[in-house]
Order: C-alpha cells, then structure tokens, then sequence
C-alpha cells in the first residue's frame, strides 16, 4: 500500500509537469496547472508525513530526505511564483519532484530523530530543510534567468515568456532575495548545528564532512551577496557562485547521507 502511495504522488508530479510545460497544446488554464500542483503537494505532504513521522521518531534516511526537499523545493518554487512565471523552472523541478518522490518506497534504512525528547532538534532540522529548498529553486531560477538574457542579448525570442513576466532585473531582485532569505535560515542553522550541537543532538560537533562542505556553503553564499553588493554581480558570474554554493550544501547534507546510509551501511 505504502508503495502505491508513493507511486500516486509521482504520478502526479509528472501529470502536473505536463500540464506546465511550455508550449502546450492546447494550453491548460491557470487553475488547472494550479490545481494539478496543490493536489501534488497536498498527497505528497500527506504520503511523507506518513513515512517521516513515526512513534520511534522522525526517520529522516536518505530517500525520504531527498524526498522532502523536493517536495520543499515544489513548494517554495509554487508560492514564490517561479513555477507560473518561468515556466522553465517547473519543466526543471517537477519531473525531478516526481523521481524524488517516488523513491521512498524503496527505502530499506532508518535514521531516526527523537523530536518528542528533542524539540530544538526538530526545529534545527526543519530550518536547514527549508534553506535547503530555498537554495535549490534559486539556484534553478538562476539556471532559467541566465539562459533567458543569454537569449536576449542574441536578439532571439523567449519561448516561455508571457505577458504577466515582469522584466529580467526584477527576476533578479527577486532571486537575490530568495537567496538573502535561505542565507540567513542556513546562518541559523550554522551556528546552531556547531555551537549548540550537545544541547540538540547530545554530543558536542566534530569535524566531519558535513560540517566543512556546509560552512564551504555558506562562505560561497557569503561572497557572492557582498559582490552582489558591492560589485553588483549578476549573470553567468552570479550564476556560478549560486551553483557551487547550492552544490556543497547538496553534498554536505544529502551526498553525507548518502555515503553512510547507502555505502557505509550506518544510521
């Protein structure tokens, strides 16, 4: 049953990406494409609420952290506006949604967090979650916004613009934005994950791979909102900083959980 749940809320990932791709005949109506992203959402919540959220705790193993990322990176790119604005972003976001879903149900591990005995962990989790999503959508805006002035500046036209797209610097404000908001989540999460880590997870913080991929990923983050600042980065520059950035904090959280859980075998 648990299977055929996840294999529902791909199905409608994939359903609401083709509903959103560009150029589709005849075009869906902005509801529909709306609808079709709030049902995925909506199952989707419900179906990794279920697998996440157990007596023993939260079971945050590797698929179903890759899954709830995605399923944050849905969401954040929903309520931002990307996915109507840049049509792009969805034909990016959603099949993977869909692939990331779908993959609990495959899960044969278990790491599990006491949240009842350990609300501050709980809430450490979930702020470095959603700076985690926050980071992957601007980083597939910045993908979708630097092939857009890439296009411009050949003179050729834009496949996926539409009427209500507001102009390529105001995409941009926007995306710095989106950006300064996940780099002071993943600030809180920082300093709490290293100067805190007893008083969270009963055992002070040591020197690990995750720890230095993800401080590597809050410095790059670090420069590039001071040369936004101060030099006023932008384009194939600022596209570079947001991927290498978005990069390391992949690795330092999913790729860490990856090595122990898959490779290594250990919670």
């Amino acid at each position: 049953m648990d299977i055929l749940l996840h294999v529902v809320v791909a199905a409608l990932y994939a359903a609401a990406a083709w509903l959103c791709r560009p150029h589709a005949e005849p075009a869906p109506s902005r509801t529909t494409r709306t609808a079709a992203i709030a049902v995925a959402l909506g199952v989707h919540a419900v179906v990794i609420g279920r697998a996440i959220v157990t007596r023993e705790g939260l079971d945050l193993s590797f698929l179903h952290a890759l899954s709830l990322v995605a399923g944050l990176s849905v969401l954040v790119a929903w309520l931002s506006g990307a996915l109507r604005i840049l049509p792009g972003v969805a034909s990016m976001i959603l099949p993977v949604a869909a692939f990331c879903a779908l993959l609990p149900a495959f899960s044969r591990t278990a790491h599990r967090v006491a949240y009842a005995d350990a609300p501050w962990a709980t809430a450490h989790i979930s702020v470095s979650l959603i700076a985690y999503a926050l980071f992957v959508v601007a980083a597939m805006q910045a993908v979708v916004l630097t092939g857009v002035e890439q296009r411009l500046h050949r003179g050729a036209p834009l496949p996926e613009a539409r009427d209500d797209t507001p102009p390529l610097l105001t995409l941009e404000r926007y995306l710095f934005r989106l950006i300064g908001a996940a780099f002071v989540l993943l600030t809180i999460a920082v300093i709490s994950g290293v100067f805190f880590s007893e008083e969270l997870f009963g055992k002070p913080a040591s020197f690990t791979h995750k720890i230095v991929l993800t401080v590597a990923g809050w410095l790059v983050f670090a420069i590039l909102l001071f040369g936004r600042w101060r030099y006023g980065w932008r384009g194939r520059t600022a596209l570079k900083w947001i991927l290498g950035g978005t990069l390391l904090l992949v690795l330092g959280y999913l790729g860490s959980k990856f090595v122990l859980e898959v490779l290594l075998k250990r919670g």
